[in-house]
C-alpha cells in the first residue's frame, strides 16, 4: 500500500508560503474542478492529508476521493476525534485523514456497522 500523490496531481501543485515545494508525500495541491485544497504530509510514523474548502467542510466523497487517490482503494485510513483539551483547528473548513506508518487499524467486524450490499434511504 502506498501513500503518495499520483502524477496527474502536479498540475495543482501549490506553495505555501515557507515550506519547499515537496515531494510525492509531501506537498499542498488545490483541485480546482472540485474546490478542495489539499496538504498532504509522511513524517514522525504518520500519513496525513488535510482537506480543505473555503466555504464549507468537505463531504464524504470529496474525503473518499482523497482516500482513494493518495492510499488506494485497499487502505484503511482514520478521521480522529480527539478530547477537547487535544482540540487544534487552524481552519473552520477543514478535515484530516491519518495512518499510522507501523501499525494496522484496528477494525470492528463489519458486522457491527450493518449489512453489506443493503443500502437504507430515507
Amino acid at each position: 500500500m502506498s501513500f503518495a500523490a499520483p502524477k496527474w496531481m502536479e498540475q495543482w501543485r501549490v506553495l505555501l508560503p515557507g515550506f519547499p515545494p515537496g515531494d510525492e508525500q509531501n506537498g499542498a495541491f488545490l483541485i480546482k474542478a472540485r474546490g478542495l485544497k489539499v496538504i498532504m504530509s509522511e513524517g514522525e510514523g504518520w500519513q496525513h492529508a488535510s482537506v480543505s474548502r473555503r466555504s464549507k467542510c468537505p463531504s464524504y466523497d470529496d474525503m473518499e476521493f482523497i482516500k482513494r487517490t493518495l492510499w488506494g482503494d485497499d487502505a484503511t485510513v482514520m478521521q480522529l476525534h480527539v478530547p477537547a483539551s487535544d482540540h487544534v483547528n487552524n481552519h473552520e473548513f477543514c478535515l484530516h485523514l491519518w495512518r499510522p506508518m507501523d501499525v494496522p487499524i484496528p477494525r470492528p467486524p463489519a458486522y457491527m456497522v450493518g449489512i453489506k450490499g443493503l443500502t437504507v434511504r430515507t
